[in-house]
């Protein structure tokens, strides 16, 4: 194991940080906007994000550099500008932090289909490489591939960011199937598992698609495909459309109580993702501190 994974995990499961984008849109970022570029527009913002995960009792906070690779960033005409907001990206969040929790930086998807040929395996490499270099310049802890749905473009991000030599978790969303345990690729935790462990992760893991209930199986074979930590980050639930806005119902106490049955599977690290916020982390530290 990775040693700063191995002094993170010595006393037990790991809290992470909940959602990032629903966060910032309740500080006034406008839905379809781009949230990276935030990191340049309203860095103060940002910074109250990660600042207020990092009271909730997260041990280690993410970064508000999901999108900021530069295909992403291409649909907001920020391209040229990938590795700065990387850059600013990790430093907001290493000063919300204040020293309390690590900073591991965020990596999701570009966007583009390789099985499509819409863009070329050295193309996409190079994009992953310009930003996971730009966050360990910035001083990142870690770097956290997530959300990935192709474990060809996962395989790809992991190889990128282990060369920069810091600890690399990569994390697949498995919504897909009868019972919601494929990529959209039809990738399942084994095979995902294999294949990010082969690439070098050090951590292996799953967030999004689904609430808590759904990631106890997920956990237990991924926990049972491969020897490395496990990283678990669940939604609070599945949206309903209420005035007809898309909301989640579950509560800070109902989601904690759920993703405790995940702990139980195994997870090492454990936190929120879509409809989660600092109130779901709380209630989470505090049934972890109980157990």
């Amino acid at each position: 194991m990775h040693p700063l994974l191995a002094e993170l995990t010595a006393a037990g499961p790991v809290l992470l940080d909940g959602a990032w984008g629903t966060e910032l849109q309740k500080r006034g970022l406008p839905l379809g906007a781009c949230p990276d570029g935030w990191n340049l527009e309203s860095p103060e913002q940002v910074e109250a994000v990660a600042r207020e995960y990092a009271a909730a009792g997260s041990r280690i906070i993410l970064t508000n550099t999901f999108g900021a690779n530069r295909f992403t960033l291409k649909k907001n005409h920020l391209a040229d500008r990938a590795a700065e907001i990387n850059r600013c990206g990790v430093q907001i969040s290493l000063r919300g932090a204040e020293g309390r929790a690590k900073v591991f930086a965020s990596m999701g998807p570009s966007g583009v289909m390789l099985m499509m040929g819409a863009v070329a395996p050295e193309e996409l490499s190079a994009a992953f490489a310009e930003q996971a270099q730009a966050m360990a310049e910035a001083g990142a802890h870690g770097i956290v591939v997530e959300t990935m749905s192709d474990p060809a473009e996962a395989v790809l991000a992991v190889k990128a960011a282990k060369a920069t030599g810091l600890p690399v978790v990569a994390c697949m969303t498995f919504d897909t199937g009868p019972n919601r345990d494929r990529t959209m690729m039809g990738t399942t935790p084994e095979q995902a598992a294999a294949q990010l462990a082969d690439a070098g992760a050090d951590a292996v893991g799953a967030n999004c698609g689904q609430g808590p209930s759904g990631f106890v199986a997920i956990c237990r074979r991924l926990k049972a495909a491969v020897p490395l930590p496990v990283w678990i980050k669940s939604n609070a639930g599945l949206p309903q459309l209420i005035d007809g806005v898309a909301a989640y119902t579950t509560s800070p106490e109902d989601f904690a109580e759920q993703a405790m049955a995940i702990v139980a599977e195994g997870a090492d690290f454990i936190g929120g993702c879509c409809g989660t916020s600092p109130a779901y982390i709380a209630a989470l530290a505090a049934k972890l501190a109980s157990r």
